[in-house]
């Protein structure tokens, strides 16, 4: 049976500014998935019903003209409104599919910054969840090195997350890593992953 929610009764639901993520992903799980409700809520250009959408969006609908446009709908955000709705988008679609995470591996050299974003952000990913990515670390260590420090913050931070996750598993590029942190400052007070064998401080 079709749910009872409407694209307009959700919106009136949702449009106190005191809304808490724990309440979409409520709202989300009684919707499930559905990427026509889900368009009607990006449509209002409304922050939380953007969030909202991410959450029940049909991720075999996502294709790569699909993504393009929501990318360039979220860049036109405010920082902050910004971030959280590429990283939201990321953690609940574009990490949850093969299809779609095949084609972040293409966005490094992207014009759009929040696509490198994407790229650099998976990169880190897949060494924290100590998968084997088809870029070396030393390839992708140095690509790091190379290009940090001109690129905006927003990648720099996925970046510098990709150099944590490099030197917290491969050891051998540890001292590499705590030498870039030093040098472009990104990691000053920031410590790596603990575990029973780790406790590692990149700088101080």
């Amino acid at each position: 049976m079709k749910h009872p929610l409407t694209a307009e009764n959700i919106l009136r639901q949702i449009s106190s500014k005191d809304i808490k993520l724990g309440e979409l992903r409520n709202i989300a799980k009684e919707i499930k998935k559905d990427h026509q409700l889900a368009n009607e809520l990006w449509s209002s250009t409304y922050f939380f019903a953007r969030q909202l959408a991410i959450l029940i969006m049909d991720k075999k609908l996502l294709t790569e003209d699909v993504i393009d446009s929501l990318v360039s709908d979220i860049s036109q955000y405010q920082d902050k409104e910004k971030l959280q709705l590429i990283d939201w988008l990321i953690a609940n679609q574009l990490t949850k599919d093969k299809k779609t995470l095949a084609l972040t591996e293409r966005w490094k050299d992207s014009q759009s910054s929040l696509k490198r974003r994407v790229y650099w952000y998976y990169q880190g990913r897949q060494r924290w969840m100590g998968q084997t990515p088809p870029t070396s670390n030393g390839e992708l260590l140095s690509e790091i090195e190379k290009h940090i420090e001109k690129e905006v913050p927003e990648v720099q931070w996925t970046m510098n997350f990709s150099a944590d996750w490099i030197g917290v598993y491969d050891k051998k590029y540890r001292e590499r890593c705590m030498a870039l942190g030093e040098k472009i400052g990104l990691y000053k007070g920031k410590m790596y992953q603990k575990d029973v064998h780790r406790n590692i401080y990149l700088s101080s």
